[in-house]
């Protein structure tokens, strides 16, 4: 017999599916298509009907031997009903105390309470962590442009993991060592990767259907009576350990520590380890400028920062990339076009919109070693290390 995870796992992926895509359908021949108020409530009411029996059934069970054995992809599971929910305004935290989603809430908080992760569903149950069936992963809709920056977002989280992983092999071999040109150019193609991914999605994803039918599904929601905020494309290790073992950012800094504190249940348990391991560790960068002046001649020297600096650069450049090409044209831009009773809807990571900006602009300058008064980059230092450069 099928067991109540299997029938859950199933209904996501069939007809979960398709009663929001007739909802996006509804909502994309409106004139105003950010309204989703009074626009399919039989539908609405089907999904909440059908979602809450089989997540109640979950409930009852409880996680025993026999019950849900897969819980990160059960959560997830659990999170996409509870986003679509969300996304639908059938929930909405501003008007609420309490999810009205009481099973699922329950279900969301046992699950997150018993893994360690944040109790709804994170950027890795529809990336690294989702399982395709017959070709087809798990995703709200049946809708090309989803599937697209689905794809694509999974694409370029792979190539960071793929930078960070041989990153995280030098630094236990040290910078003067003869494979470290070769890991470095490890992480240089991986982050040739991860750019273009990045503009192959700026070319070929339709703005208006991203901002209108993909985002509004990470929207922050509430689980029991705390709010959320919606999942992140960067709530993963890796960014952050290319980020401190190249030097960029410092675990040390007191706004970017914040940055990793708010994250760290976004992850999946595996790098949450990771990540704390990372923090402790030294970066290449404050490694070559301790040993710059007395080996400087050397030829592992030359050979290694050459290519250490072109990994920065490279790195820098996707970080530039996807805030002024893709958060410009997927966020910012048709946020101006939106109507004010929808401005304050917008954000999926919790501040509102014009905080949110300013707070990728500094990660974006910290991550390019861009000169600011503001705040610590590590401009300066990567103009001494250039210096060095034969």
């Amino acid at each position: 017999m099928e067991s109540h995870s299997a029938a859950f796992d199933r209904w996501i992926r069939n007809d979960f599916v398709a009663l929001n895509n007739e909802l996006e359908d509804l909502y994309w021949q409106q004139e105003d298509r950010a309204n989703v108020v009074g626009v399919g409530e039989e539908i609405k009411a089907a999904m909440v009907a059908q979602g809450n029996a089989l997540i109640q059934q979950l409930v009852d069970e409880g996680n025993t031997d026999q019950g849900f054995d897969k819980a990160f992809d059960l959560l997830g599971n659990v999170g996409l009903f509870m986003a679509a929910c969300r996304r639908h305004e059938i929930t909405e935290p501003s008007r609420e105390t309490q999810s009205p989603l009481t099973a699922a809430s329950t279900l969301a908080m046992h699950i997150g309470a018993s893994i360690g992760v944040t109790p709804r569903f994170a950027t890795a149950h529809l990336t690294t962590h989702n399982s395709a069936e017959n070709g087809v992963y798990k995703r709200f809709t049946d809708l090309a442009d989803e599937k697209l920056f689905v794809d694509y977002n999974t694409k370029g989280i792979l190539a960071y993991k793929r930078a960070a992983d041989a990153l995280l092999r030098l630094q236990p071999l040290g910078i003067s060592h003869p494979i470290a040109a070769d890991l470095l150019a490890v992480a240089e193609q991986a982050l040739k990767d991860v750019m273009t991914s990045n503009r192959y999605l700026f070319q070929h994803l339709d703005t208006d259907r991203f901002f209108y039918c993909v985002r509004p599904y990470y929207k922050p929601y509430r689980v029991g009576k705390e709010v959320y905020r919606g999942a992140n494309a960067g709530d993963f290790a890796g960014i952050n350990v290319i980020d401190m073992l190249l030097g960029l950012c410092q675990a040390n800094e007191v706004s970017y520590s914040q940055l990793l504190v708010d994250k760290f249940l976004y992850m999946m348990p595996q790098d949450q380890r990771i990540l704390r391991d990372c923090m402790r560790l030294p970066s290449f960068m404050d490694e070559f400028l301790q040993v710059g002046e007395q080996h400087h001649k050397a030829s592992w020297f030359q050979d290694n920062l050459k290519a250490f600096l072109n990994v920065c650069k490279l790195y820098g450049q996707t970080a530039i990339q996807h805030h002024n090409q893709l958060v410009e044209k997927y966020i910012r831009v048709p946020n101006e076009q939106l109507g004010a009773e929808h401005q304050d809807k917008v954000t999926a990571s919790g501040p509102p919109l014009p905080v949110l900006l300013a707070q990728l602009e500094r990660l974006r300058d910290r991550r390019a070693a861009r000169p600011r008064d503001d705040i610590f980059t590590r401009f300066d230092d990567v103009q001494r290390l250039t210096k060095m450069v034969d």
